[in-house]
């Protein structure tokens, strides 16, 4: 019974991160190819069926669109067409809600996500990991007393939902570990810890402005 046991969670360590992984990406795979219309599939262009034809398609969409609005008359289109939509009540709001998501996200020069920290939550004495966001802005940080950063705590095992959070600056501790590995750590409960590194602390910063925070500097100490 011992080297049964052993045996099969020895196959299991080497077909569920594989399973998982080859479910993960056709996933990925089916939702690209369902935004394909059907006039475009390659059953109605060549009458047969090509496996990854359709996420092509996607991949060919988004290079032209991308070099498209790099020039002025694309730049002036996507300016417009922004326009008309946030004209339209309820299209307005959750355009400009997601473009301003995506745009935080997947700007090149943006800072959200791009740090972990560790902060004491959900009380004093308890420590997690969370991810740098930015720095309140506006009204919000009118009403806060001293410097604050913004983080986002990601659950275990699923990081994708999470708590939203409003620090001092005084109380996070920027971390060295990436980004990728801080995640490992959250998703694996713990199991895959980062390598060891010396403990590491925030110093002050200037002032961050329209809700942008650059990334916290660290130095180590003994």
């Amino acid at each position: 019974m011992r080297s049964f046991k052993k045996y099969f969670i020895t196959g299991l360590l080497i077909w569920v991160p594989l399973v998982i992984t080859i479910w993960v990406l056709g996933l990925v795979i089916s939702t690209l190819e369902s935004v394909v219309p059907a006039f475009l599939s390659p059953q109605a262009l060549f009458g047969l069926d090509i496996p990854g034809f359709r996420v092509l398609v996607v991949l060919v969409v988004l290079l032209a669109t991308g070099v498209f609005a790099a020039n002025f008359l694309g730049r002036s289109i996507v300016s417009r067409s922004e326009q008309l939509l946030g004209r339209i009540p309820l299209v307005r709001s959750i355009y400009q809600s997601v473009k301003q998501v995506s745009d935080t996200l997947l700007a090149p020069n943006g800072q959200a996500f791009r740090q972990a920290v560790l902060i004491q939550y959900p009380h004093k004495g308890s420590w997690t990991i969370a991810l740098l966001t930015g720095a309140p802005s506006g009204e919000v940080a009118a009403h806060l007393q001293t410097e604050h950063v913004s983080v986002y705590v990601p659950t275990t095992p699923n990081p994708t939902s999470g708590y939203f959070l409003m620090l001092p600056r005084s109380e996070v501790i920027a971390l060295s570990m990436s980004v990728d590995a801080a995640l490992k750590y959250i998703v694996s409960m713990g199991v895959v810890a980062p390598p060891s590194e010396p403990p590491i602390v925030i110093s002050p910063l200037p002032t961050e402005s329209a809700g942008e925070v650059e990334p916290l500097d660290v130095h180590k100490h003994s």
